[in-house]
């Protein structure tokens, strides 16, 4: 009887797994169309693009919009400011959240959990009703329509100190009282200690500040006005009142700007997926 049971049980399970696969095969394919379509768009003529009824392949795939994109508007440019302004918030969200994810986590002081609260209070707060003040701040410390009003506003991150304190308050005292014995100083504790403890939590807060501050549409097209300060995320609206029609070039140049974040995807998944998981743990 127990050996009739079992092949039925494993029959079950293989037809369990196949209809899971089915379902997450349906399910990527599903996610993944708008993708494809933006490509496929992407290689078609301007007249294909707007035809009715629409064509999912192009009848003759050709690189004429990404041609344009490249020659006719300053997309170098765009892409050098997007990488100045994603990689420095990134690095000094990292510096800040970590200094501050220590202080919070290993210094007594009065007012620490007051502070603390107020802090974490700040992540209901949506950006929305933040953005006029924001604009003030700029305008009075004259960083309007410059690169540093891109990177000021981002230096803080009040989940990044969150995260960091959470992971450094899981660092023993011991350790750090130790290094005081042996005469090291605070800032050389926490950049030789507390640093190498904190990478993992470090590699989350820097793929989510990075992706964060590249795809920021917002508050880039409040602060910036000059063509040549643009970043990437703004060449969209520059395709769109220039080429009201134009399609094929907004679908090309939304590939170019998506690019870069697959590659970074391709390169560190690994590390992505344990980001996340990292994230939901604490």
């Amino acid at each position: 009887m127990a050996a009739s049971t079992h092949p039925q049980a494993r029959q079950r399970a293989s037809i369990s797994l196949i209809l899971l696969y089915v379902a997450l095969s349906i399910g990527a394919i599903l996610m993944a169309m708008p993708l494809i379509q933006m490509i496929l768009t992407s290689l078609k003529s301007a007249d294909e693009a707007i035809r009715i009824p629409p064509t999912l392949i192009p009848s003759h795939p050709s690189l004429a919009a990404y041609r344009t994109v490249l020659t006719e508007a300053p997309f170098f440019t765009w892409f050098r400011n997007s990488i100045v302004v994603a990689v420095s918030v990134t690095l000094l969200q990292l510096f800040t959240s970590t200094l501050a994810g220590y202080i919070f986590a290993k210094f007594e002081f009065r007012g620490r959990g007051l502070l603390f609260t107020l802090l974490l209070a700040t992540l209901m707060v949506p950006f929305p009703v933040i953005l006029i003040p924001t604009y003030l701040i700029v305008v009075q410390l004259h960083l309007l329509n410059t690169l540093y009003a891109l990177i000021v506003p981002g230096m803080v991150s009040a989940f990044g100190i969150f995260l960091m304190r959470q992971f450094a308050s899981g660092i023993p005292d011991d350790l750090i009282d130790a290094a005081r014995i042996d005469g090291a100083g605070e800032f050389r504790i926490y950049w030789r200690l507390i640093l190498p403890q904190l990478q993992p939590a470090m590699a989350t807060l820097g793929i989510f500040t990075f992706m964060a501050t590249w795809n920021d549409y917002l508050w880039p097209l409040i602060a910036i006005n000059d063509q040549d300060r643009m970043t990437l995320p703004l060449a969209l609206t520059f395709f769109n009142s220039q080429h009201s029609t134009r399609y094929d070039l907004m679908m090309a140049a939304s590939v170019l700007i998506i690019a870069p974040i697959i590659i970074v995807f391709l390169f560190f998944q690994r590390q992505f997926v344990n980001a996340v998981a990292l994230s939901g743990m604490k």
